[in-house]
């Protein structure tokens, strides 16, 4: 086990049976609220996201709620722009959508049309990795926008559930942690 995972084990809080019966939700608002730790974690991402993308991150795609938070600290760290990726209907302007699946159940999400230019090298990141299906969606809004996907980074991967799958192999991957 890595320092990062081990930093990870104590700061997330794991909470069964939530948002609904039989799944077990990783709260990340305890690493959050840890100065130090959610530090070390953002510069262990940043490393990671770098790495990934060659050495260019033009932006940084966060997805709703909590890829918003890495997201918005990693794109500030790199030194680069941040596109928040939303459920249906929260953004304003013009948008490109897409339905995609979740753990427990169906949903949307949005980017706004003008967020990624065309050529732009974008790493996306999110808190987890779970059925793929988020990471996936918001994939496709970017090359949609014309942008070029150099990174798929996430905090914490659960691998038993095959997320990574649903990515495919064309795109560098990462996970700080894995359960």
């Amino acid at each position: 086990m890595t320092d990062l995972q081990a930093l990870l084990d104590r700061h997330v809080r794991l909470l069964a049976d939530w948002p609904e019966p039989g799944v077990t939700f990783r709260d990340i608002t305890p690493l959050l609220a840890d100065a130090e730790a959610f530090g070390h974690t953002i510069s262990a991402l940043a490393a990671r996201a770098l790495e990934l993308a060659g050495g260019q991150v033009d932006v940084v795609v966060g997805m709703e709620a909590r890829g918003f938070i890495l997201g918005g600290a990693l794109a500030r760290e790199l030194d680069a722009g941040f596109v928040p990726v939303r459920k249906a209907g929260k953004l304003p302007g013009p948008t490109y959508g897409v339905d995609y699946a979740l753990e427990y159940g169906t949903a949307t999400l949005e980017m706004h049309q003008d967020a990624v230019a065309p050529g732009q090298r974008a790493v996306l990141v999110d808190d987890v990795l779970a059925t793929g299906g988020t990471m996936a969606a918001a994939d496709d809004l970017v090359r949609r926008g014309g942008g070029v996907v150099a990174g798929h980074l996430v905090l914490i991967e659960l691998v038993a559930l095959g997320g990574r799958a649903a990515l495919g192999a064309s795109v560098p991957y990462a996970a700080l942690a894995t359960y």
